[in-house]
């Protein structure tokens, strides 16, 4: 194993909130209509963001990790997420279509390469992406490596995590019945597509609301009710996601074509106590790409927000031109 990096960035503070300059609603086909924005310097080194999930869509706060003088900044929410429409929808909205959507993108906007930087099932996204498309990533920038396995999805859908967070696993699992609690993907996939809205509301904040709880070491303002359009985007694409395996045919089948992009360097940014995305999968990850470096902050969980992963990327970025 090559030499892993500890705490960087330090102090390194977000920049300023950054309004976009432009924006565009992009028909992909299949009925879909994404939102598409620029932020930044429009003659910068372009950047593409992939938001976590699937199914949270972006935020404003996003756009700060770039110094806006350099990077060209551009931001879209996924299929059926955010501003994208139709809200909420699983149809035609697989892993491969928002590759497709990403190349649709890049090429709307003229950007012969670009930075990828993901960051939970953004990075998943990003390292597919990279797969498919390796001439048209200049670097990738990951942070909470996911892998879309079945070991990750077992751990934070089996238990594993419940066991550190016994009371927000009740919380999750005590709205099935005991005989559905032994399959939590499947058992939540048949609640969040029944026809009631409002129950698929109810069942798709508890699923939010579980991932919410662990994302942060200090999470604050746990006691506020998610609003359920956004529950409802987030809980029914990304469960449909996982109980589909991220559309993927076999397991393991990003380490295993780490082979198509072994030019394109990376930059791992990974929470020690990440309990949503555990080390292990960035750990996998570094060891199968030559090209990469790793930085594992200590005293750091899974969220963007967190104060030593957010000083991180922004150094990262900082130094990356």
């Amino acid at each position: 194993m090559r030499n892993t990096e500890g705490q960087i960035g330090a102090g390194r503070n977000l920049y300023s909130l950054i309004q976009p300059y432009d924006y565009h609603i992009l028909d992909v086909g299949d009925g879909h209509n994404l939102y598409v924005e620029e932020c930044g310097n429009p003659n910068g080194v372009p950047v593409v963001v992939l938001h976590g999930g699937p199914g949270a869509g972006c935020s404003p706060g996003m756009r700060r990790f770039f110094n806006p003088k350099i990077y060209r900044i551009i931001l879209f929410d996924q299929r059926g997420c955010g501003r994208s429409k139709p809200h909420a929808s699983i149809e035609a909205n697989t892993t491969w279509h928002l590759v497709s959507d990403i190349e649709k993108i890049r090429k709307l906007l003229q950007i012969k390469s670009w930075i990828v930087f993901g960051g939970s099932w953004g990075a998943t996204l990003a390292l597919i992406y990279a797969q498919s498309h390796p001439i048209a990533v200049k670097h990738l920038v990951l942070r909470g490596v996911f892998l879309m396995t079945d070991l990750e999805l077992d751990w934070f859908y089996n238990g594993g995590a419940g066991m550190f967070f016994p009371d927000e696993w009740r919380k999750l699992i005590d709205l099935l019945k005991p005989g559905e609690q032994v399959d939590v993907i499947n058992s939540y996939n048949k609640k969040l597509f029944q026809e009631d809205e409002a129950e698929q509301t109810k069942y798709a904040r508890a699923w939010t609301e579980w991932e919410t709880a662990l994302a942060t070491m200090n999470a604050k303002n746990l006691n506020g009710v998610t609003p359920g359009e956004y529950a409802r985007a987030f809980a029914r694409i990304e469960n449909h996601y996982f109980v589909n395996k991220g559309f993927l045919n076999k397991d393991n089948i990003i380490l295993n074509n780490m082979y198509k992009m072994d030019q394109i360097p990376g930059t791992i940014i990974q929470g020690r106590y990440d309990m949503i995305c555990p080390p292990l999968s960035a750990y996998k990850l570094y060891n199968a790409w030559e090209r990469s470096k790793l930085h594992v902050i200590d005293n750091a969980g899974h969220s963007l927000s967190e104060e030593g992963i957010s000083s991180a990327l922004v150094s990262v970025m900082d130094n990356l031109i």
